[in-house]
Order: structure tokens, then C-alpha cells, then sequence
């Protein structure tokens, strides 16, 4: 069964910066899509960024209009994590973070995994 276990979140403060780790059972090359999505009260679960593996070597990122300028996602192959940097932050980014990894399974049939989430809150 894979797992991913996010780590990093806590209480941030407003125009600070943060840093989550999410770490995987099995090598993150593994899978085609590698993302981080949020989850506000009240609100609908959104994506924040995501990777996505064109080919056996190239890739590319994804950002939310509302990250786009101030975060940035990233794989370590070392640590087989897939990160995300948030900087600048604001009293919107406040949420529940989950990370994701997609793998395809055929043409049109994908298999997901998310982590169990890691609360972020930015103090004003």
C-alpha cells in the first residue's frame, strides 16, 4: 500500500514563509503526478501545485493563480519527498494541506493517494 506523510505544517506567521515535506512509500519517480492541494473551512479542496512528469525526463510544474508568484514545488530524489515552499504568506492560505501522487494505470484510468493532511495556520 503507498503512502504519503506530510509533515511541516503549524502556526506561521502572516508574510512568513513555510515549508512542507511529503514523504512516500515508494520512489516518488513512481509517479505521474506529484501535488500538493489545500482545503480551507468551508470551502472546496483546491489544487496549490503540482508536478507533473511529461516523459522519463522532463517535467513540469503547475501553480494556483493564488501561489503562483510566491511558492514553489519541488522532488527530492534523496529523501523521496515532494516539497512545497510558500512564501509571503497570507490569512488565505490558511488550510489543510494534502499532499498527492497520481498514477496511471491506463489510458483514461488513474489511481490516487493522498496523505492524511497537515494543518497550516498563518497568524495575523
Amino acid at each position: 500500500q503507498v503512502r504519503l506523510v506530510e509533515s511541516g505544517g503549524g502556526l506561521v506567521q502572516f508574510g512568513g514563509s513555510l515549508r512542507l515535506y511529503c514523504a512516500a512509500s515508494e520512489s516518488i519517480s513512481r509517479f505521474n503526478i506529484l501535488g500538493w492541494h489545500r482545503q480551507a473551512p468551508g470551502k472546496q479542496r483546491e489544487l496549490v501545485a503540482e508536478i507533473i512528469r511529461d516523459s522519463r525526463t522532463t517535467s513540469s510544474t503547475t501553480y494556483a493563480d493564488s501561489v503562483k508568484d510566491r511558492s514553489t514545488i519541488s522532488e527530492d530524489y534523496a529523501n523521496n519527498t515532494v516539497n512545497l515552499e510558500i512564501r509571503n504568506l497570507k490569512s488565505e492560505d490558511t488550510a489543510v494541506y494534502y499532499c498527492n501522487g497520481r498514477v496511471r494505470r491506463a489510458a483514461t484510468r488513474w489511481q490516487d493517494y493522498w496523505g492524511q493532511g497537515t494543518q497550516v495556520t498563518v497568524a495575523s
